[in-house]
């Protein structure tokens, strides 16, 4: 390459500068250099411009611009703020020699205010000959983010890569910074780049500058998406590529899987990845061409056959289809069939024949069951009596047998399935238990070709006895028929008649548990059996509504407690008319009692203001007692649904007992944890309704334990306490905390241990927040030996920079006023 043309520098801030001399003498730092300085070094030769290099905690360093030189500083040397300067800057100071190491250093240093940050620019650029043309090279090595701007004498200095290029064929290296790359673009290794070279003036260093990464573009197809990155399906070759959500240049959760898009492709760790992806029309990408007309085939290895495949193997099935030629086969994948039934060994089936652009390879795709097929296997009919959440069941027309289906082995799939519908399928041997069987490669039929039905013209009146389940419904696994009852009279005699709720005329007004309503009678004639259609709400139960206590919350229900504190009803959180965020043990609520399943659950529930309910009468007498029984909601397995509490009394040189019994209002911690053998305070109250005595204002004796939090996951946590022989932490969870107060690691906290006697497990409840968490120990004895009473005292103005880049200077930076 040949050598730039030489030209005479002139430094920017020369003595001959009139303003660097004006500044000279009406600074009073001008005749700082005449004397000797506060480490003792004596001053060496006329002071000196440069430019601020590098910032370190304590120090930096200044190069030179009238030399080859790169000069220590301490920041005590700096006269000025020095949170003031940066790298770049430009300063004057005096060349001396460190005494202890005989190294030259800079001493007091001044800034140069009349330098502006224009100015800096273009200094820079008029110490550097920058090259007429651009050369193509390879990134070497990275360059490290924490490198300097201007750093141009120290040309392999921490911080800077280098790169590659081939000039007449040789190859050389140069160096360079982020500040050299255009644009924020973080370059890897082995990434193509072009640049400019640029010459240093003062000393003929040669580093890349105005560096651009040569980028060309691929296209692919979206084909996974994980937690933080996807994979690309390549047009181009017949791989994937990795990519990261950052890369996506736009809205991260607009990109699903099948989006065309474009791309980029960089070396990272010696793979490549996608970068710079852009999402393109759909359609615009294209892998193969697929054939018009359809064959017809057989199969002869299907996907389940496949198991044992290599995992490369996306194309296991196998299909055979005449020829001309002969028989050929051809394979085919996990996505090439339309729809996701079950396919056979020996089905006939139609299809297409997809070719790859990229290889040539051919598959059968668009598989479907040929008519054909079903001719030699045996079918049967049926209706759906129950639907569930992606699978259902089927009533077999034939026999007295109900059969599990998949949403999946639906043919016609795009039909919205509905209770009652009719259906033809095979019945085959469970896959995962062979000792049930399932239905199959299900079609829908015409309304009517399984059953004929008739309704009747007369109109009955019946009571609502039992409601159809909803899909709400806390009752599971039941393999009763999904459907309510309806009791009526005909000519004196009772009947009962089922009901779904298809056949309700008004769903606005569904019938609910006791409710009057009047219904037709649909017979189907093929088995004889009779439905209620054409149902109409006549008028609401007459019965009140009822009152009781939240007695328990769980994730989606609850229990309520009856106003007469005898037992407990199940309701579900959709049940209530509000906020469940609002709800709390001990609330007072009003519902309604509903039936379905056999089961009794609460409707209609509403919060009450605090005092509806008549409250209990309470004795002034505080009782000493130990828990005899726990709450059901302590031990599920118990029938009774209230705790007993057995009253302990001396007299007469021996123990009195008697019992009372108790629930969640008799406490006085609702979220209290009262199990068997607890001691514990109590009063007596009277229940109005009935006259019961029972146990109130219970409270448990225990002591009260201190101890520091250990960790905090989600909504529970640990704390550093070992109370079994394993020598785990003492369990918790977030709902045991009073006034939901935030717990962090290290608060001290107080609690009682209590040890759960169905599981033999310990836990913390009653959990109270005593204080936050306190300094280290090590930062507090590191603060008491910097401050001690008869030394200074120190005040941190700024705090130290992490290595992570993070925690930096927390001050504005200031710009220097001279001294008047």
């Amino acid at each position: 390459m040949a050598s730039p043309h030489w030209k005479s520098f002139q430094p920017p801030t020369s003595p001959q500068d009139p303003a660097i001399i004006a500044y000279e003498k009406t600074s009073p730092f001008a005749t700082a250099s005449r004397h000797i300085t506060t480490n003792g070094s004596m001053p060496e030769g006329p002071r000196e411009t440069g430019f601020i290099e590098k910032l370190c905690h304590s120090y930096g360093f200044i190069q030179c611009c009238e030399r080859e030189a790169r000069l220590f500083f301490h920041y005590s040397e700096y006269t000025g703020n020095i949170e003031s300067i940066k790298a770049g800057d430009y300063v004057e100071c005096q060349r001396s020699t460190d005494k202890r190491t005989g190294k030259p250093i800079a001493i007091s240093v001044v800034g140069l205010p009349l330098v502006t940050e224009t100015t800096n620019k273009q200094l820079s650029t008029k110490q550097e000959i920058l090259s007429e043309c651009s050369y193509t090279g390879t990134i070497a090595t990275e360059a490290n983010s924490a490198n300097q701007k201007n750093s141009m004498s120290n040309m392999m200095g921490d911080g800077l890569g280098t790169v590659s290029y081939e000039h007449s064929g040789e190859f050389f290296f140069v160096p360079y910074s982020n500040d050299d790359v255009t644009g924020e673009i973080n370059l890897k290794s082995r990434d193509l780049v072009t640049f400019f070279l640029a010459t240093d003036k003062r000393n003929g260093n040669i580093r890349a500058r105005k560096i651009c990464p040569v980028v060309k573009r691929y296209q692919g197809v979206v084909c996974s998406m994980k937690e933080k990155f996807g994979f690309i399906e390549r047009a181009d070759a017949v791989r994937e590529i990795f990519f990261h959500y950052s890369e996506y240049e736009g809205n991260i959760n607009e990109l699903i899987l099948g989006d065309d898009v474009e791309f980029s492709i960089q070396t990272r760790n010696d793979k490549e990845v996608g970068v710079n992806i852009t999402r393109l029309p759909q359609g615009t990408v294209i892998f193969e061409d697929v054939s018009i007309d359809k064959l017809k085939g057989v199969v002869e290895k299907t996907l389940e056959n496949s198991r044992t495949r290599h995992q490369s193997d996306p194309l296991a099935g196998r299909l055979t289809y005449d020829t001309e030629q002969g028989s050929v086969e051809i394979p085919f994948g996990d996505k090439d069939q339309m729809g996701e039934f079950t396919l056979r060994v020996g089905d006939i089936v139609s299809f297409n024949v997809a070719t790859d652009r990229r290889d040539k390879l051919q598959r059968a795709t668009h598989i479907e069951l040929h008519p054909d097929t079903f001719q030699s296997e045996e079918r049967e009919c049926g209706v759906i009596c129950s639907l569930k959440e992606g699978f259902g069941f089927i009533k077999c027309a034939d026999r007295d047998a109900r059969m599990f289906f998949h949403f999946s082995e639906i043919l016609n799939d795009n039909r919205d399935l509905k209770l009652t519908d009719e259906l033809e399928f095979t019945i085959v041997e469970d896959p995962s238990d062979s000792s049930r069987q399932i239905a199959i490669r299900i079609k829908c039929l015409p309304k009517g070709t399984i059953y004929a039905e008739t309704v009747s013209g007369e109109t009955h009146c019946g009571i609502v006895q039992k409601e159809p389940p909803t899909y709400r419904s806390p009752v599971k696994g039941s393999k009763d028929l999904e459907t309510g009852v309806i009791e009526y009279n005909v000519n004196g005699t009772k009947k009962s008649i089922q009901f779904s709720n298809r056949g309700i005329s008004d769903i606005r007004n569904i019938p609910r548990y006791g409710d009057k309503v009047d219904f037709n009678v649909l017979e189907v004639k093929r088995n004889k059996e009779n439905y209620a259609v054409n149902i109409r709400l006549l008028g609401r139960s007459s019965e009140t509504k009822q009152q009781g206590f939240v007695a328990t919350l769980k994730d989606n229900y609850g229990f309520i407690e009856a106003a007469q504190h005898d037992k407990e009803i199940f309701f579900h959180f959709s049940s209530f008319e509000g906020d469940t965020s609002d709800l709390d043990l001990g609330d007072e609520v009003d519902f309604i009692v509903t039936r379905k399943a056999s089961k009794t659950s609460a409707e209609n529930i509403k919060k009450l203001p605090k005092g509806s309910i008549s409250p209990l009468e309470t004795e002034s007498e505080v009782r000493v007692g130990k828990v005899l029984r726990p709450m059901k909601a302590i031990d599920t397995d118990q029938e009774e649904y209230q705790g007993l509490i057995q009253q302990i009394t001396e007299g007469d040189g021996k123990d009195k007992c008697s019992t009372f019994a108790y629930s969640v209002v008799s406490l006085a911690d609702k979220k209290d944890f009262l199990q068997s053998n607890d001691s514990v305070r109590f009063q007596v109250a009277v229940v109005k309704e009935t006259g019961q005595k029972i146990a109130a204002n219970v409270a448990a004796s225990r002591k009260y334990v201190r101890a520091k939090v250990d960790s905090v996951k989600g909504q529970f946590g640990f704390i550093d306490l070992e109370v079994s022989e394993e020598g785990k932490k003492l369990f918790f969870h977030m709902t045991e905390v009073h006034d939901s107060v935030a717990i962090q690691p290290g608060d001290e906290v107080e609690f009682v241990v209590v040890h759960n006697q169905r599981n033999g497990k310990y836990s913390a409840c009653s959990i109270r927040k005593i204080s936050s968490r306190q300094r280290p120990e090590r930062l507090i004895s590191r603060l008491k030996s910097v401050c001690e009473d008869n030394g200074r005292k120190i005040i941190v103005l700024r705090q130290p920079k992490g290595p992570d880049g993070s925690s930096g200077f927390k001050q504005p930076r200031l710009v220097w006023i001279k001294a008047q």
